[in-house]
């Protein structure tokens, strides 16, 4: 017997998932407020779930990670996640190609206290990273790569590069809803994606896996990789 009660859709079950586990993956204001600033300047609705921000954070942490590159910075929401994982020294460099979003993403983070902590590069990601591999930076400890996925097997290739044996890497919204097992899907993202996971398991430099997620953002999921 059904309970009357209960969601009528994989979608709404997936929310109301999320929803039970909101006092666990708990949110803070801060986090809330960097989110609203996002959706008041009229940015899309397309950075992480709170329990995926969380996600990036346990990660980060885990890692021990002190210096982190993310590409894509949105309106700030994944970076100020990943802001919470740093030791004081730490640092999150972050790259994004529209100069408004950067401009909500700085406001929102030096209003949420720790813009001091955190680099934001405008301009195509992949002339950020080449800038960044010919400097010779330090190498990075995390990354998150959550950007345009036409290009990910080159965005993945420059993060390797600026990497060192053991740095993570995080790669979001690899399954698409399933779209990706669709070699003549018509979306070039799926493409992207699918280039992605042929480059990744021919290069073994990397070890890595793909976990399905569903939630209250839909049903996709993320790579993991790590350097080795």
């Amino acid at each position: 017997m059904t309970d009357s009660t209960a969601p009528e859709t994989p979608q709404q079950t997936w929310s109301a998932v999320d929803a039970f586990f909101a006092d666990v993956t708990a949110e803070p204001a801060a986090a809330v407020r960097v989110r609203e600033a996002a959706a008041a300047a009229g940015l899309p609705d397309i950075a992480v779930a709170p329990n995926q921000g969380r996600l990036l954070t346990l990660l980060a942490r885990t890692a021990g990670a002190r210096r982190v590159l993310e590409v894509g910075t949105l309106g700030g929401y994944s970076t100020w996640w990943l802001t919470q994982a740093l030791p004081d020294d730490g640092s999150v460099v972050t790259l994004e190609l529209v100069p408004e979003h950067a401009a909500v993403a700085r406001a929102s983070l030096d209003a949420a206290g720790v813009g001091d902590r955190v680099e934001i590069h405008e301009g195509p990601a992949l002339d950020s990273l080449d800038a960044l591999v010919a400097a010779g930076v330090a190498p990075f400890d995390l990354a998150f790569v959550d950007a345009d996925k036409q290009q990910l097997a080159a965005y993945t290739e420059r993060v390797v590069a600026l990497s060192r044996p053991g740095t993570l890497i995080v790669v979001d919204n690899v399954v698409r809803g399933g779209g990706v097992v669709d070699p003549a899907h018509p979306d070039d993202r799926v493409h992207g994606v699918r280039a992605f996971a042929t480059a990744v398991a021919a290069d073994d430099r990397l070890e890595a896996t793909v976990v399905q997620t569903v939630g209250a953002k839909g049903y996709d999921g993320f790579a993991l990789l790590r350097v080795r």
